[in-house]
């Protein structure tokens, strides 16, 4: 008779129980790993930084920009004439041609030529209208002697304007030029004179008038050639300009250096 060994039998029975519970019969279900929700992250490159904008210079400019209009300047006519001068031209008999007149600036002249005799031809400088001011100018003569150049003030295209004429025989005088309803121009002597400061022929003369308040004023190379208070017309304030006139000689040809505008 065998004898009955206790711990064969218990290792026997362990293994049958872990059998059956392998073969589903019975027990609980195993849990199941939870899935992720999102696949995982994958390898990325860093997300660069948006492109900073680099500093860069202004286009250049081809041309230079216009300078202002001043009030009061000294025209050295190194360039031609800007916008703010205009023409104006009388003419003194019906065979008078003001298209036979070139005035031209540059190279540090006013050039006026005349190839036709009785035309008054005028610039007005419109970029600013003045009461009390100083307008100056040298003149060269180079060509006959009967002409005569012409300072102005207080221009007003509906009234009209001092003229401080000059001529360089050796004469002068002052008018007021009045404009009627039509447009025709006509001259008012409120005086005039003769002096020895005026240099005759083929020379060069300084001129300079002062329009302040009621009082006209005349200087010629540096004198003080006349001053005499004007009620009369009484002209409060407007436009400047210059003017070249031919009589009854030609050629008439005259260069200026310079024109300025300045404070009484």
């Amino acid at each position: 008779m065998k004898t009955f060994k206790p711990l064969l039998f218990l290792t026997s029975f362990v293994l049958i129980v872990g059998l059956a519970c392998a073969l589903g019969g019975g027990g609980e279900t195993p849990i199941q790993p939870e899935q992720p929700t999102s696949p995982p992250p994958q390898n990325q490159q860093p997300t660069p930084e948006p492109p900073q904008p680099q500093p860069t210079n202004p286009p250049q400019a081809t041309q230079p920009p216009a300078q202002p209009a001043s009030q009061f300047f000294k025209e050295e006519f190194d360039s031609p004439l800007t916008n703010d001068w205009f023409t104006y031209t009388v003419t003194g008999s019906n065979s008078a041609d003001p298209d036979k007149v070139t005035v031209e600036a540059g190279d540090g002249n006013l050039s006026w030529d005349f190839d036709s005799e009785q035309v008054y031809y005028y610039l007005f400088y419109e970029a600013f209208e003045y009461e009390d001011v100083t307008v100056s100018v040298i003149a060269d003569n180079r060509g006959r002697n009967n002409n005569s150049v012409s300072l102005i003030c207080r221009y007003d295209p509906d009234v009209g304007w001092y003229e401080f004429n000059i001529a360089n025989n050796g004469l002068y005088d002052i008018l007021h030029a009045e404009i009627d309803n039509n447009g025709d121009i006509s001259y008012n002597l409120i005086t005039n004179g003769g002096s020895n400061s005026i240099k005759t022929g083929k020379n060069v003369n300084e001129y300079s008038i002062t329009c302040d308040g009621d009082e006209l004023s005349l200087r010629i190379n540096g004198d003080d050639v006349n001053s005499i208070t004007e009620k009369t017309y009484a002209l409060r304030s407007g436009n400047v300009g210059i003017s070249v006139s031919s009589f009854d000689v030609l050629p008439i040809q005259i260069e200026m250096d310079w024109f300025e505008v300045s404070e009484p």
